[in-house]
């Protein structure tokens, strides 16, 4: 299930089947039902556009309204989920002359006709609830803040801190050196084993920036290098596609992710690389990203900036604050 559009995907279809006449609802539920289908498909096209946007570049308005539509897709879902289980189409037909069989086909009928009746009043309030969702997108202009993400930001702070003066940063230059001689040691040795480093500490203490610096310094003395910005939501196959053309200086738009991977492993193999990976937010890309970057043997390095811990702790030796 896609976490940017929550249960949008499945549920959809989930209405869509209540419609059939075997469920047997009335006119006046279907008519809902109709009514839920097309606000929820306009929602789920908003929400696969907000999907696309950096999240720390949307308005915090557009955000609660994301978080919430989410939500709401699970709620519903969880409601037609348990009625479809309930109600699960025609009924059997009855054995003659059995009158344990007609007893509990009847006792069938009767819970079938309450869920009915139940389901179509949670209907009506989740339309209302869907309706209030609507409104609110509009209020929120939604559409607009996704068409142009440039409304609803200044700037992209990554990019912003990729091109900040290095003189503009307090003590940067030992960190630099700290870091340049953390990323040197073991140059020599006979195995030149792969070594990955990891920047953390809290936003806007100059992390993108500092590695950036090193970056410089650094990569003339590697076979290829990337540095490849990363954010909180962000599109795997083009993270891949950024390693692929810093490294390779080609994209390959038609690849899936497994092929972007083979790609890249191919690419470095027998290399010495660099690759900065700038802005981590959670383990599953650090640990997806790893996978296509392969231990050569050559002295290649790898670092990565982060706010959280825990993706810190994963990747290697840590860098604590020290910008």
């Amino acid at each position: 299930m896609d976490h940017a559009t929550g249960a949008m995907g499945s549920l959809l279809p989930k209405l869509g089947e209540l419609l059939k006449e075997e469920y047997k609802l009335q006119r006046s539920v279907k008519d809902d039902i109709k009514h839920l289908e097309r606000e929820l498909e306009s929602m789920h096209a908003a929400l696969s556009k907000v999907g696309d946007v950096p999240w720390d570049q949307l308005d915090e308005q557009v955000k609660l309204w994301a978080n919430e539509v989410r939500d709401l897709s699970y709620i519903i879902e969880d409601i037609i989920d348990k009625f479809l289980l309930h109600v699960d189409g025609p009924e059997p037909e009855n054995k003659p002359h059995m009158l344990k069989q007609l007893m509990k086909k009847m006792g069938g009928l009767f819970t079938k006709f309450m869920k009915r009746h139940a389901i179509g009043n949670e209907i009506k309030i989740i339309k209302v609830s869907v309706q209030e969702a609507a409104d609110r997108r509009d209020r929120y202009r939604v559409h607009e803040v996704i068409a142009n993400p440039d409304v609803a930001t200044t700037a992209d702070p990554r990019l912003l801190a990729l091109y900040k003066d290095q003189k503009e940063l307090v003590g940067i230059d030992d960190s630099l050196n700290e870091l340049t001689k953390m990323l040197s040691d073991g140059d020599g040795d006979v195995s030149k084993q792969l070594k990955i480093i990891s920047i953390f500490g809290f936003g806007g203490l100059g992390k993108t920036t500092l590695a950036k610096a090193v970056y410089d310094k650094l990569k003339t003395q590697f076979d290829c290098s990337a540095f490849v910005p990363v954010g909180r939501q962000p599109s795997v196959k083009k993270l891949l596609n950024d390693i692929l053309y810093g490294i390779g200086k080609k994209m390959y738009p038609g690849l899936d992710e497994r092929q972007l991977i083979d790609e890249i492993r191919v690419l470095l193999e027998k290399k010495r690389y660099l690759i900065v990976i700038d802005d981590i937010w959670d383990k599953k890309t650090w640990e997806l990203v790893k996978t296509a970057l392969v231990c050569t043997n050559c002295g290649s390095r790898i670092v990565t900036t982060t706010r959280i811990l825990e993706v810190a702790a994963r990747t290697g030796i840590v860098s604590y604050n020290r910008i």
